[in-house]
């Protein structure tokens, strides 16, 4: 999708070199994609020691 956007030069240029990314693009896509991995991340943490899943790891970890 093509979108335009008006973003401060140094922070992309800042950007492109922390994410090791050779594009502005590659760059957003990165800096987009952990955003929203971060947030998912936090929602779930909410739910820490809420659910109980009732699971036996001994039982997991047999099962090979």
């Amino acid at each position: 999708m093509r979108t335009t956007l008006d973003l401060p030069a140094p922070l992309v240029e800042e950007a492109v070199k922390l994410s090791h990314q050779k594009t502005k693009t590659g760059a957003i896509i990165t800096a987009l994609e952990t955003y929203v991995r971060s947030r998912r991340l936090s929602r779930l943490k909410r739910f820490k020691g809420r659910v109980d899943l009732d699971i036996d790891l001994s039982v997991l970890r047999d099962r090979s």
